[in-house]
């Protein structure tokens, strides 16, 4: 508003003028307040402002001997008379004003303070704008609305709300601070869906609320916010509890008017009853020893008229702001004076007598000094930021509960909602994370704790629009019965099944869109959504990058990617293919164990069995002819010893397992169809530049084209699954690429087709809706309910498992590793070491007894190799042959002593170690028998 009109239009209500008083030190300093002393804030502002100027007064060490005066004008909730009273201080000799009550009244006012460099000084008109440039004289002396607003949004994101309605008084005071909440929800992805206006300030009636909360309650949010006069705030809650919404499911937030009412008067009947469960917030005043101690005085300064709210200790620390501001100008030398406009020269002498105002030459002075101020009040630490806003603003976050409250948590600009009071929190680093965002628990409407919903579907009689692609094949994912004229299939029966799950009902309506000729586009589908045509899109709709920019979806229902198919053909036959059953690996090993199994059976019946005897070069022979002759179940030599038959069936199991494999998997090999070499995968199949088809409407087409760089040229439009046989076998298209989904079931009927590669793209199928929706959350823990209960399969099963045949394999696939079997060969490596370990035991028994049998060796004879030499010929010997052989020295033994020496059948004699002397071996060949 300009400068001159607004003289032109009040000077001529006030004539005359005044002299500066320029003394180094005056008598007194006047201030000024505004407000409409008939309102609470007003009661409580005025009692404490009287007590500060007092305190300030019988202070002699801040103002010395200058008394503060402080008056008071009461607007009486009239902006016209506030601006009126504005007015009077400023043709005064008034150095600071404090007020107005409200933003409409400041935003007028600031204009005359800029231009007469009169500071004003506001707690309670906290509209965002004032904190502009455009007002460098007016000061907020509380955090202004858009730290409460931004703890509003900081609530609304914690509950997880994403919709909220507004219901106010369209004025000034009020609409700057909604734009500001409405910023803030944009943050943290919510908004407003209605503003809920009534007339400026305390002018609506019952009827007009009421009108108006009729229309909310037939709305989708159950999220409502109040911001109003304190008359006005009842009055929306009186008649929200006659329309019944203040029960369970709804969500009331009140701003920091319905706590100031609480905290200094009190509520009961029908106005407690109308706020049971509503939340509100209040500005946080730390505890404090000067706090306490005027708390212990209000009631004696209040005659208990009425009790202290936080605004109060405001009104009362914005005195001493000015106080304090006072002192250090009059302490640096400035003087209380004035002096007249020169732009107002050529008006003087009219009528208007508008050069009875007169600009404060040292109100830029004082205003630095206030800005500048650091220091500690009943309200806490009091400093100003660069933008004039109060530092570390926070607020404590309230429940209301009976004729009261109860403090569930506290909100600060520092890090967010906490249990945790904010002069703790300010010693610690800032933390804004979702995890440390927390509250006590809520009684909301209606008496539960249970966090409500927020949202419900609007009781206007429609039903949820719901689009559905009429599609001319694949029918099994959707279709319209003609008899019935019903829409079913997989993706309509998933999203039944998930709407079943809702606690509540969901009006809805199948819309068909296409032409039923081609299948439809699925991208002018999911537009449709965003064009308000369709409330949600249900079918076979993919989620992608593009999409999702514009609807939001539910949880995936069915993976889905897209995936290669080519023709199979027979491989040519090879001369090696005897080999392709068994990897290289576990050819190796199961020749090894041949080897292995074949040395066990002989170490365990060579003493015992004439099969496993006889010259060296037979016994490898035996040994090798053995291991590979059980291969066929074929070996002519007969076990004898106990743990060579053991370790024998082990072998011959693991055997008969192993010929059973190898046998099915070479069959498979030799009959079953294999890729075609030529696409292995979309690699290949780029590099390839043959033609590929695609299904109409699909997203296949736009990803190969922008993704993956495949001119159009290449791409072969096709409608249905005889489509891709046809094009597949005649060689028009040498691939198709689709999504997973549609290829299984192709392929289901198709089976000299196959899928190569893996799935080159990642997502799957949901269900879109517009943006912001909060069906998409419910709906979304719905279709993970059916897929944890085993639901969402079984229509799966119903619709889409009709495999008439099955995959072909690839070759690798066929081959059969070593991974397969390693348990056959543990178990059969294990038996033969505990059968040898056992034989060997056994046989070191045996010759301990044979040993003690024999004569007393000469020292030369008892060397350690003579004795390994004797134990290698104990155990190579034959066991019947070690007994009589045992018994004959012990013979000799007994005639060397009388002696005689016994004749050998053969000739021939042992010296005392054993060993036949040279020339004497003639029954040595016996030995090695």
């Amino acid at each position: 508003m300009n400068f001159l009109s607004l003289l032109v239009l009040f000077s001529c209500l006030f004539v005359g003028g005044f002299s500066a008083d320029k003394v180094s030190r005056p008598e007194f300093v006047k201030i000024g307040s505004i407000f409409s002393f008939g309102t609470i804030s007003g009661k409580v502002a005025k009692i404490a402002m009287k007590a500060a100027v007092e305190d300030v007064n019988s202070d002699p060490t801040i103002l010395g001997g200058t008394k503060l005066v402080l008056s008071m004008h009461d607007s009486n909730y009239s902006g016209f008379l506030g601006i009126i009273g504005g007015l009077k201080y400023m043709e005064t000799n008034t150095v600071a004003i404090i007020g107005p009550q409200a933003s409409g009244m400041a935003h007028i006012l600031s204009h005359l303070a800029n231009e007469l460099h009169i500071p004003m000084l506001s707690f309670t008109a906290l509209d965002p704008s004032l904190a502009s440039l455009q007002y460098p004289y007016f000061i907020q002396t509380a955090p202004n609305d858009l730290f409460q607003m931004t703890a509003i949004a900081d609530m609304i994101s914690h509950f997880g709300y994403r919709e909220v309605v507004v219901v106010y008084p369209d004025d000034e005071q009020n609409r700057g601070s909604i734009t500001a909440l409405g910023e803030k929800l944009a943050e943290r992805s919510c908004r407003i869906t209605y503003k809920a206006l009534l007339s400026p300030e305390a002018l609506a009636t019952s009827e007009e609320i009421t009108n108006e909360l009729v229309k909310v309650s037939l709305m989708e949010s159950r999220v409502i916010i109040v911001n109003a006069f304190a008359v006005i705030g009842l009055k929306i809650f009186r008649a929200a509890y006659r329309l019944r919404m203040m029960d369970k499911g709804y969500v009331w937030i009140a701003t920091a008017w319905l706590s100031t009412v609480l905290d200094s008067t009190t509520v009961s009947g029908e106005v407690a009853k109308s706020i049971q469960g509503v939340l509100t917030f209040r500005p946080h005043t730390p505890d404090s020893e000067r706090k306490k101690a005027f708390l212990a005085r209000w009631d004696e300064l209040s005659n208990s008229s009425i009790r202290l709210n936080p605004y109060g200790l405001y009104a009362y620390d914005t005195v001493w702001m000015i106080a304090s501001a006072v002192k250090v100008f009059l302490e640096n030398g400035g003087s209380i004076s004035f002096s007249n406009l020169s732009s107002l020269n050529g008006l003087r002498g009219g009528t208007l007598s508008l050069g009875s105002l007169s600009r404060f030459d040292g109100g830029k002075q004082l205003l630095s000094n206030i800005l500048l101020m650091n220091t500690t009040g009943l309200t806490g630490k009091i400093a100003f930021d660069l933008e004039k806003s109060m530092i570390r603003p926070a607020y404590d976050v309230l429940n209301v509960v009976g004729d009261g409250y109860r403090q569930i948590g506290y909100w600060s600009n520092y890090s967010g909602l906490s249990v945790v009071p904010p002069e703790v929190l300010y010693t610690k680093p800032p933390n804004r994370s979702s995890s440390s965002q927390q509250l006590h628990g809520v009684l909301w409407p209606g008496e539960t704790t249970v966090n409500p919903r927020g949202w419900v579907f609007p009781h206007n009689g429609r039903r949820l629009r719901i689009g559905v692609p009429d599609r001319v094949s694949y029918k099994a994912f959707i279709s319209k019965d003609d008899n019935t004229n019903e829409i079913h299939g997989y993706c309509v029966d998933v999203f039944v099944a998930a709407i079943n799950l809702l606690p509540y009902a969901v009006p809805h309506e199948f819309i068909l869109f296409g032409n039923k000729h081609d299948n439809p586009s699925y991208a002018e589908l999911v537009n449709m959504i965003a064009s308000n045509e369709f409330d949600a899109v249900v079918g076979d709709v993919a989620i992608v990058t593009n999409r999702t920019k514009i609807v939001d979806f539910t949880q995936p229902y069915i993976e889905s990617g897209l995936v290669v198919v080519v023709p199979v053909r027979k491989l040519n036959s090879s001369p090696w293919a005897f080999l392709r059953p068994f990897t290289l690996s576990m050819w190796a090993v199961t020749g090894a164990f041949f080897l292995i199994v074949g040395g066990v059976i002989w170490i365990l019946e060579h003493r015992i069995n004439d099969d496993f005897r006889g010259p060296p070069k037979k016994q490898f022979i035996t040994i090798l002819w053995f291991g590979f002759s059980t291969m066929f179940f074929a070996h002519r030599e007969n076990t004898v010893s106990t743990l060579g038959r053991m370790v024998l069936i082990i072998w011959l199991f693991v055997v008969l397992i192993i010929t059973s494999s190898y046998t099915a998997s070479l069959t498979s090999i030799l009959t079953v169809q294999q890729l075609a070499p030529s696409i292995t995968g979309i690699e290949s199949l780029i590099r390839s530049h043959h033609r590929i088809g695609y299904q109409v409407g699909s997203f296949a087409e736009n990803y190969l084209n922008k993704e993956l760089s495949v001119p159009k040229s290449r791409l072969v439009p096709l409608g249905s699954p005889e489509d891709y046989a046809e094009a597949l076998k005649t060689g028009r298209v040498a691939a198709i690429v689709d999504e997973r989904p549609y290829i299984d079931l192709f392929l289901s009927y198709y089976c000299t087709f196959q899928a190569v590669g893996q799935e080159f793209t990642k997502s799957g199928w949901g269900f879109a809706f517009p943006r912001d929706s909060p069906l998409v959350m419910d709906m979304s823990t719905a279709i993970l309910t059916l897929s944890e209960n085993g639901e969402l399969q079984k229509i799966h099963d119903k619709w889409l498992s009709t495999r008439a045949c099955g995959p072909a394999s690839s070759v690798d696939s066929e081959q059969l590793h070593l991974k397969s079997f390693w348990g056959l060969f543990l178990i059969c490596g294990i038996a033969c070491l505990i059968a040898l370990l056992l034989f060997f035991c056994s046989i070191i028994q045996k010759f301990k007894q044979y040993f003690r049998q024999q004569p007393q060796p000469s020292l030369q004879s008892s060397s350690r190799s003579i004795r390994i030499q004797r134990f290698l010929s104990f155990a190579d010997e034959k066991e019947g042959g070690s007994r009589s052989r045992s018994k004959r020295k012990h013979m000799e033994s007994m005639s060397r002593r009388s002696g005689r020496q016994l004749p050998r059948s053969s000739g021939s004699v042992r010296n005392d170690t054993g060993i036949f002397p040279e020339g004497q071996n003639s029954d040595a060949s016996a030995y090695f028998d």
